[in-house]
């Protein structure tokens, strides 16, 4: 079996990049900070959805609680910040507390007083949650619409667990982030705000070059092999289990760093991020952008999360209806997304719809028959 993907073309894609690139070095320049800050949070969000697209568009594993590590890796970058903040306070611990007559700091809060133990923690968490988690129903040969099922009900779980930690974790309030101090200065300024634009544009063209490796040769072959035929795979003596639990929690490592970079540039972390509508809505990014495209994920993310925040500045009740009928557009007319449009030759066959396709070169007189191949 030979399972492969079609991409686009060499130049199309480095004309891509270019574009892509040449306008991350415009938008300091160009962009107002508020502009440039919402950029910034959604390119933080484009590393998420490139962890959807490897388990959905090229395992199909469609997760539906990716907010379950988006959040988690927000919190972790929350409790650092918070810690560093309130060293300087009488009792040393966030002020939240103080509300809850809460007067030491609970133990799973010590090791974030550590930088290196937050770094490895905002990804590395979410990533052995994601892998135990998707171990215990992938051993199950639990897939399709009960994976998805699973995973929402795990997101509920999750919710309602940090919405009711108020003496831990501020519940329902959450933590904020923009008050507080890095390297001396506020995280919520300027020049902050601009340092987490530049980490995050460097870390989603990281998180692509990485799944790009992941998904190319032998191991990405087997990717493809059990989106599209598992018994079939299962039968040839490979274990779907252990590459699916791999990829999974990679997802999960993403969506980590993915939520802290967010906190961050959003000043806030709350349960909010594990709601049902947010979690639907990183697939949506997906699937407009074109699923098992990664490049499709990126600028699915972008494109939609920027006009949502131009919709719902002009007219704020429209954006849901517009949402619902873009997913409706896509599952019903570009099933592969813009960018699986585009490799599928989309433009070609749009023209040759319109009347303007290209003349064939064997058989000129074949073109005006409405026959587009010869038969032997």
């Amino acid at each position: 079996m030979i399972f492969k993907a079609s991409t686009l073309p060499r130049w199309a894609l480095l004309l891509i990049w270019v574009l892509i690139f040449a306008a991350i070095f415009a938008a300091p320049s160009v962009l107002p900070v508020f502009r440039l800050n919402l950029l910034g949070r959604f390119l933080s969000l484009a590393i998420v959805a490139l962890g959807i697209d490897l388990i959905w568009g090229f395992t199909g594993l469609l997760s539906l609680g990716q907010g379950i590590f988006f959040a988690i890796g927000g919190y972790a970058a929350a409790m650092y910040l918070q810690l560093t903040s309130s060293a300087n306070e009488i009792n040393g611990i966030p002020e939240f507390f103080g509300l809850y007559g809460v007067q030491e700091l609970p133990g799973f809060w010590e090791p974030f007083y550590s930088p290196i133990f937050t770094l490895i923690a905002i990804w590395l968490i979410p990533a052995l949650l994601a892998g135990l988690l998707g171990n215990l129903v992938f051993r199950n040969r639990i897939k399709g619409v009960y994976f998805s099922i699973l995973t929402q009900a795990s997101l509920l779980v999750f919710f309602n667990f940090f919405n009711g930690q108020q003496k831990l974790i501020n519940g329902t309030n959450g933590l904020k982030t923009d008050v507080s101090q890095l390297f001396g200065q506020m995280v919520g300024s300027a020049n902050m705000q601009r340092s987490f634009f530049w980490l995050t544009c460097l870390l989603v063209i990281l998180s692509w070059f990485l799944l790009r490796w992941v998904v190319r040769g032998r191991f990405g072959n087997v990717l493809i092999a059990i989106r599209d035929d598992e018994p079939r795979l299962r039968f040839t003596g490979f274990n779907p289990t252990l590459f699916k639990t791999i990829v999974f929690a990679i997802a999960g490592g993403l969506a980590g760093i993915g939520g802290a970079l967010y906190t961050v540039q959003s000043g806030i972390v709350s349960p909010q991020y594990m709601t049902i509508p947010f979690s639907i809505e990183m697939v949506i990014w997906v699937a407009v952008g074109g699923r098992g495209t990664l490049l499709g994920a990126i600028l699915g993310a972008v494109f939609i999360n920027y006009a949502k925040s131009l919709v719902s500045e002009a007219f704020p009740e429209t954006w849901l209806f517009i949402q619902g009928g873009l997913f409706i557009v896509v599952v019903c007319a570009l099933p592969e997304g813009v960018i699986g449009w585009l490799q599928n030759g989309g433009v070609r066959n749009l023209l040759t719809r319109l009347g303007w396709s290209k003349p064939i070169s064997t058989y000129p007189k074949l073109q005006n028959s409405g026959i587009d191949e010869v038969q032997p």
